[in-house]
């Protein structure tokens, strides 16, 4: 009987364990979705896109907020970052240094360093695996169908939609384009494929769960929206 007791409790703090942990991972995605941005990064972002309005600022910062989710219920595995808007934001946010150092603390218990934004390449297999990571983890909280998209998330469509200067442009399928003749768009239904560098390390990560599965593709989602209100998925909160 003693033995069956101490089985029990060790299943019971297991559970508990368990339980806590998702708990916390939970909090800090609701943290990264209502954190408020240091005064003036969005003065930042416009300095080096003048063209962009605030509302603009507004979804780059949603774009980053999902960047930021996407590393968290990774389990802060490798990401790499698919858009030079939301990019820049990042580098802008970690000059407040202590603003960002306390930020990281609170969101991922540790410092996330910066990396620069990159395309899906060939022969680029450490970069390729954290952007199928990121691409994975946005098209599940925005309920796409990650395998066969019909649109793209918002992080990996915010270049084209801003028509950022050498920002990187994703379609949600190149057949078609590519019969065509068109070049320089990456592709996201080519996140499936291992003949860019021999594998599909980061596809299908599994994660803890803060939206939608990505078996849909309802339509819904943060792609087109223009503000930084609150919300599902790995957009939102409030500035």
């Amino acid at each position: 009987m003693a033995i069956f007791l101490s089985i029990l409790c060790i299943l019971a703090l297991g559970v508990s364990l368990i339980v806590w942990s998702k708990n916390r991972t939970l909090r800090r995605a609701d943290f990264i979705r209502t954190y408020e941005w240091p005064p003036g990064l969005y003065a930042k972002l416009s300095e080096k896109y003048p063209h962009l309005r605030r509302k603009d600022a507004a979804l780059v910062s949603r774009g980053l907020r999902q960047f930021f989710v996407a590393y968290l219920m990774s389990g802060k595995k490798h990401v790499a970052m698919p858009s030079q808007a939301a990019d820049e934001l990042w580098h802008e946010f970690i000059l407040y240094t202590r603003a960002y150092q306390e930020f990281c603390g609170k969101a991922f218990g540790g410092f996330l360093h910066h990396t620069p934004a990159i395309a899906l390449a060939d022969g680029n297999k450490q970069s390729n695996e954290g952007l199928r990571r990121v691409w994975w983890f946005c098209c599940k909280y925005e309920n796409i169908n990650a395998k066969r998209p019909t649109r793209v998330p918002l992080l990996f469509a915010l270049d084209t939609k801003l028509k950022i200067p050498g920002g990187y442009v994703y379609q949600p399928d190149c057949e078609q384009l590519r019969k065509g003749g068109a070049t320089g768009t990456q592709c996201g239904g080519d996140f499936t494929s291992s003949s860019f560098d021999g594998g599909t390390s980061g596809f299908g990560d599994t994660g803890g769960g803060v939206g939608a599965d990505s078996s849909g593709d309802s339509g819904s989602g943060d792609s087109g929206g223009g503000s930084d209100g609150g919300g599902g998925g790995c957009g939102g909160g409030g500035d």
